[in-house]
């Protein structure tokens, strides 16, 4: 199959998970945002491994620190170290129901969350650890979902091998 078609269903997915990224939010609800980025990143990561890798990691992981006001690299390095475990690691992650699927991402987006918590500590702007890690409990909870909605879209439009 094309590259190409990849790429026509990979960046507009990625355009909308950064929309919903910067949506704005009321703020008792903006301490739950899960990192629609980081889950989209990882769902074509596990589908098409051989497409979506560190380098299309560390792009979207920089966009996210441009569209946050973040230290550059922050997010992009914590999104590399996700999608290099799972290119380590997708062909056991493939096999995992959804609910276990589900687990791993949650541990997944622990790992980037403390590696940010760790390079904003370094500079002396740590967050209040309060609410810091519910984004990666609605990001595990939303995974399902978001799953099926992903790969729906990817079945339509037939990119790369089934999942």
């Amino acid at each position: 199959m094309p590259t190409n078609n990849c790429y026509r269903v990979v960046v507009p997915t990625l355009i909308v998970a950064l929309m919903l990224h910067m949506w704005p939010l009321p703020e008792w609800l903006e301490y739950a945002r899960p990192e629609w980025m980081v889950l989209v990143m990882i769902y074509w990561a596990l589908a098409m491994p051989e497409h979506v890798g560190v380098t299309t990691a560390w792009i979207v992981g920089l966009l996210i620190d441009v569209t946050q006001g973040a230290i550059l690299g922050q997010h992009a390095l914590g999104l590399v170290l996700v999608v290099y475990i799972i290119h380590i690691e997708y062909q056991r992650i493939r096999v995992f129901s959804l609910v276990q699927q589900a687990l791993v991402i949650f541990v997944l987006l622990i790992l980037k969350q403390v590696q940010v918590l760790w390079v904003t500590g370094m500079v002396g702007q740590a967050p209040d650890l309060g609410l810091y890690f519910l984004p990666s409990l609605t990001g595990a909870i939303l995974w399902p979902w978001l799953f099926i909605v992903l790969r729906d879209i990817r079945r339509r439009f037939t990119v790369s091998r089934s999942f």
